[in-house]
């Protein structure tokens, strides 16, 4: 294989991933997992790294393209709009040679029998090389292109945080650090640092959040200390704040209602010391085996489930609980800088049936817990329509339900509740609310 063909392979794989993601409507992740599979790990790596940064500027992208072309692209050259994108990217986003990424992109364009279509890309991408200081400045006027995010979700952010909505939004483009959670039950967390040290790795204690710890670089997990004895799990900061939040204590019995991938089912045991009557439940089966293995590395058992929350007849449930973590599905909007395809995915629309569906969670989860227990509501959602705008209304319906303070570093109050903005203290966008149902 020629040098030219070589480096056109990742980015030929590359482009079938976005073409999944932006003209198909998949998942990112899974669209990475298929398409790089049989590429050696330095290439698989390379494709992964051009993926997200094309999907995570994408909106930006296509307005440069759209604001270049004299004529609007046709519909049936939708793959081409998409690789123009890609070869943005590598000269906006990605530190290509600035030549060669014009280069290799025209050739991949005659790889993928546009022939027709040399010209036009090799044209494009020259121009904005010459134009390139203009181009940004132009892309800077609006929110939306200046953060590549779509109007609605500006808008919606820019409601929930009036103060910090471009800190918000500043943080959505910028590549997620990898956060882990010590298992504080079987290690300190300083110690584990040490170790993490004498591994000739480096990272820091979060600052607010007592088990967490930010790699200064993301690496296999397999190279942590003490990863495959459960001393030390992923998981980003924010999250950690479910089960410090919820506060389980030993004995008690415990629902971890949308409970996959699992790991704040273990971070509950964790904290409890690993002595809980815990039960998990997802709807999803295959990511009720991800819940299972997560357990196992870290030596904990629950009583897993498969089945819907809101099904009253799934006959998993033989009575009442202590606590309720209800994790409930959203449009993830406080994660989008790790999976950025939601900006691509996500509408506007999708918004109210989410919410609809938040709410009835809420009502099964309370008929689950027992009088005297508390429900701990959490979104990764940066919206007020998925968070206090669906227990507000909740609680002021139901005569048993008791709003329960919650102070924690980090976050911004709410009517009820407590948000973390995206990107405090490196944290992703979260919601929480806690509840105790009267006895």
């Amino acid at each position: 294989m020629s040098s030219g063909r070589a480096a056109r392979a990742p980015r030929r794989q590359c482009l079938a991933v976005l073409t999944r993601v932006i003209l198909k409507g998949e998942s990112l992740t899974v669209a990475l997992i298929d398409e790089t599979a049989d590429l050696p790990a330095r290439e698989a790596a390379w494709t992964r790294a051009l993926a997200y940064a094309t999907v995570r500027w994408y909106i930006r992208l296509e307005a440069m393209v759209e604001w270049m072309l004299e004529r609007p692209l046709k519909s049936r050259d939708a793959l081409v709009r998409v690789l123009l994108c890609q070869g943005l990217a590598e000269i906006f986003h990605f530190g290509t040679p600035d030549h060669a990424a014009v280069r290799e992109t025209a050739e991949l364009t005659r790889a993928i029998q546009r022939p027709g279509a040399v010209g036009l890309v090799n044209a494009l991408l020259r121009r904005a090389l010459r134009e390139r200081g203009a181009l940004s400045v132009l892309m800077d006027r609006s929110p939306r292109t200046r953060y590549a995010c779509p109007a609605w979700l500006v808008r919606g952010i820019r409601g929930a945080f009036p103060d910090t909505w471009e800190e918000v939004l500043r943080a959505s483009v910028e590549p997620a650090p990898m956060t882990l959670r010590v298992n504080l039950a079987r290690t300190d967390r300083g110690a584990w640092l040490r170790r993490l040290s004498h591994a000739g790795l480096s990272g820091t204690a979060h600052p607010t959040v007592p088990s967490a710890v930010t790699l200064d670089e993301p690496v296999d997990v397999e190279h942590l200390p003490g990863f495959s004895e459960g001393e030390v799990s992923v998981q980003d900061a924010a999250a950690q704040w479910a089960a410090l939040l919820l506060s389980p204590r030993p004995g008690e019995r415990i629902l971890d209602a949308c409970a996959a991938p699992g790991g704040k089912t273990g971070h509950l045991f964790e904290v409890a010391g690993g002595e809980l009557e815990l039960t998990a439940l997802d709807v999803d089966a295959r990511r009720v085996v991800r819940v299972d293995e997560n357990l196992r590395r870290l030596g904990y058992r629950a009583q897993l489930h498969v089945g819907d929350l809101a099904d009253t007849e799934g006959g998993w449930s033989d009575g009442l609980f202590d606590a309720v973590l209800l994790d409930a599905p959203c449009s993830a909007t406080g994660v989008i800088r790790r999976h950025p395809d939601i900006k691509c995915l996500r509408r506007a629309s999708d918004i109210p049936a989410l919410a609809e569906r938040q709410a009835e969670l809420i009502s099964a989860a309370w008929k689950l817990l027992r009088p005297g227990g508390r429900l701990l509501y959490a979104t990764c959602s940066l919206l007020a329509r998925e968070n206090e705008s669906v227990v507000v209304p909740w609680v002021a319906r139901t005569p048993d339900a008791r709003v329960l303070p919650l102070s924690f570093p980090g976050g911004v109050d709410r009517e009820v509740g407590r948000a973390i903005p995206l990107g405090t203290d490196g944290m992703d966008g979260f919601y929480y609310a806690l509840l105790a149902r009267e006895a």
